[in-house]
């Protein structure tokens, strides 16, 4: 998944949206139920049901519990207008149909409005195991379930507003590492273990096993300051994985002025993605085998 503070747009986004138009202010447009075809709905079925095949004992119970109140399609790429109708009855939030990857100060302020930026378009057969950039399954199976959840909502319009504020202050790289290491890939400790929360992690087969059963990444247990002074990675599986209690322990460490935070945070050493620092609460010391000699962003 890419770094939403990088806005780019692939060349396969560019063919998904030939003969469609977004809106110049916000993207969106409206869901082209029409532009699906039976292979893509086939595509979303096999996504679908392999994941929720793998997910009981490693997701988080709230995305499970989301996944069945939202009651989202098997069989077919769902119908957003369907499934909002029950997110906006528990939370308030909607999804908003965007033609891909979409600039960062559009991107906040759907988030601070309580409206979640859902890539129409679906991957292609050959793309079943790895996509660069975000599609709808990504955004809508990955990120979408726990937005019913309504500490998490809360967290995620915080964010958005933070995100707002950022720009302004020229943080948005500090920013980028919250949203990385928590929405994207975050686990949660659990009285029965480590569970996975980040879309990133819950929308990929391969990574939805690394993150819990490799012994090559590091598990540490979350601490704000120490997250935004973490380089990550984006070309392949992460380094290290943060550990949260809950998402109030998450959503209370954000709901903070976060100007000082940032003052604070430029005073520290910047670590590399697989790097530990001796205040770490550690819970599982990576062993670094297999990783990449890649450059952390």
């Amino acid at each position: 998944m890419n770094d939403r503070s990088d806005f780019v747009v692939p060349d396969i986004t560019t063919r998904k949206n030939q003969g469609l138009s977004h809106d110049p202010v916000d993207y969106t447009l409206p869901q082209p139920l029409e532009r699906y075809s039976a292979e893509d709905h086939a595509t979303w079925a096999t996504l679908y049901r392999r994941q929720c095949a793998m997910l009981p004992g490693r997701a988080c119970e709230e995305f499970m519990q989301g996944l069945q109140q939202l009651d989202v399609d098997a069989d077919r790429v769902p119908d957003f207008a369907r499934l909002n109708q029950k997110l906006m009855a528990a939370t308030g939030w909607r999804m908003v149909a965007v033609p891909g990857l979409i600039p960062d100060d559009v991107f906040f302020e759907h988030l601070a409005n309580r409206r979640f930026p859902v890539t129409w378009w679906l991957r292609e057969p050959q793309q079943l195991d790895y996509l660069q950039e975000p599609d709808v399954f990504h955004d809508l199976f990955g990120h979408v379930p726990l937005l019913i959840n309504p500490v998490f909502a809360d967290y995620l319009q915080a964010y958005g507003q933070g995100g707002m504020r950022a720009k302004d202050l020229g943080f948005l790289p500090l920013l980028a590492r919250l949203y990385w290491y928590t929405v994207e890939f975050g686990l949660i400790n659990t009285a029965d273990g480590l569970r996975i929360y980040g879309a990133g992690i819950l929308s990929s087969k391969s990574e939805s096993l690394y993150c819990l059963e490799s012994a090559s990444p590091n598990r540490v247990g979350f601490d704000l300051q120490r997250l935004m002074c973490t380089r990550y990675r984006i070309d392949t599986f992460q380094k290290t994985y943060f550990v949260i209690d809950s998402f109030r322990q998450l959503f209370d460490a954000t709901a903070v002025d976060f100007a000082p935070v940032y003052q604070a945070v430029q005073q520290l050493a910047i670590l590399g993605a697989g790097e530990l620092a001796p205040s770490d609460k550690v819970f599982h010391r990576g062993s670094g085998e297999g990783w990449a000699q890649t450059k952390d962003l």
